[in-house]
């Protein structure tokens, strides 16, 4: 084990550059020597003062779901439009997989997000781990990039923009609570799976990194360690391999898939308006541009860019960093490496339609005057989200810097 007045090590997650973790100042962060990655933050509040967050954050989450978001009227005929509410009218008229999938990102994986982080929060104060404690960590790091209630709530608000000339629309508490849950989970969010390892660790609750030696480090928990002989991490776990996490193979194969699925989200109508003059379809695009026509020029933007230029540009950016793998020096690789990040930072915000058309379906549901019908492209556009996620999850900045280094290590070979 590592003396006491020896600092843990961390590796970066983007270059596999290995530091010693050095403690911060209030709203302090650490950055990597070598990529310019953020390795950790600290801000002013302790863990017991997040850990009150936290459960704030639980108790607006049932607010934000069980009360309404808006109450819409249209001669005599209302409707009062919740979450779940609208996940439940996407079932009945068949749009499962829809229904599925913002019922995932938008409901249980937020609170999967909020429920395991303040139970191990609780349990690192408390200084008593459950015998699951690794495991529990290992579910929060795959779920997390999954949890999409900030994308949910600018989803709300588009919707609200678009049927409001349809009825008389008067806000309600749950939309309120989806404002302040936004605001609540981003902040949660910095204490992902691997900031908690770093709690339990800093309390003495599990092994030190870096502590059995600095030949390979665990993907899930961030431990630096030795080689395990039995391929698992001794503080997580999980598997810890040599090898790298995703081939170019694979990830080429998912970009492919998303660029096929993208035909047709595109393509094909995400909406279908039925009202008493006649019926009409709308695709992605054709959203964009009713917004921009209502006014709300600021809102088409942003769906603008969440649902054309974000998946579009992810797929190019993907491909490229894919067709130039090639070593051409540290800032060229470091270029790379902050492309990659803004890759997989803006993901989860392509589901952006999704949830709008889902949530519209619900507020429209007037009989006899209005219905939107969701279509064939909501889906298929759900599936370029979830495939350009995974094949950015698959890709590993670290190849690059791999191949950096073996060809400085031959160039100084060949110079002795």
């Amino acid at each position: 084990m590592l003396p006491e007045d020896v600092p843990a090590l961390i590796a970066c997650p983007h270059c596999d550059t290995v530091h010693q973790r050095l403690p911060l100042a209030a709203c302090g962060q650490a950055l990597c020597r070598c990529c310019g990655t953020v390795l950790y933050r600290r801000g002013y509040l302790d863990l017991p003062a997040w850990q009150a967050l936290a459960w704030a954050t639980l108790i607006v989450f049932a607010i934000a779901q069980g009360f309404p978001i808006a109450h819409l009227t249209v001669q005599g005929l209302d409707v009062s439009l919740t979450f779940w509410g609208a996940l439940h009218l996407a079932w009945d008229r068949g749009y499962y997989g829809v229904s599925v999938l913002t019922g995932m990102a938008g409901f249980w994986m937020p609170l999967l997000q909020i429920t395991l982080t303040l139970w191990i929060m609780q349990a690192v104060t408390r200084r008593r781990l459950p015998p699951d404690f690794g495991r529990i960590l290992r579910w929060l790091d795959h779920l997390a990039p999954w949890s999409m209630a900030s994308v949910l709530v600018l989803a709300i608000l588009v919707a609200i923009v678009k049927v409001a000339g349809m009825a008389q629309l008067q806000v309600q508490p749950g939309l309120l609570g989806f404002l302040a849950l936004s605001f609540l989970l981003s902040g949660l969010g910095r204490w992902n799976a691997k900031a908690l390892w770093r709690a339990a660790e800093d309390a003495g609750m599990v092994a030190r990194s870096g502590a059995s030696g600095r030949a390979i480090s665990c993907e899930t928990c961030g431990c630096v360690q030795a080689v395990p002989a039995d391929g698992h991490c001794l503080r997580c776990d999980a598997k810890v391999l040599p090898m790298r996490r995703g081939s170019p193979a694979e990830v080429w194969s998912l970009i492919l898939a998303a660029a096929i699925f993208y035909i047709p989200a595109n393509a094909l109508p995400v909406m279908r308006v039925q009202t008493l003059i006649g019926s009409s379809n709308h695709t992605i695009l054709g959203g964009v541009i009713e917004l921009w026509r209502l006014g709300s020029w600021d809102l088409a933007i942003i769906v603008f860019v969440a649902s054309v230029l974000v998946p579009v540009s992810k797929l190019l950016a993907l491909s490229f960093l894919l067709l130039r793998s090639q070593p051409l020096g540290p800032e060229i690789q470091r270029q790379r490496t902050k492309l990659y990040t803004v890759v997989e930072f803006v993901g989860q915000w392509s589901m952006l339609d999704v949830f709008v058309v889902v949530l519209m379906a619900a507020m429209a549901n007037f009989p006899g005057l209005s219905q939107i019908s969701i279509g064939p492209a909501a889906l298929n556009f759900g599936a370029v989200v979830v495939l350009t996620m995974c094949a950015a999850m698959r890709y590993d900045p670290r190849l690059g810097w791999d191949m950096l280094r073996l060809t400085g290590a031959s160039k100084e070979h060949h110079e002795h």
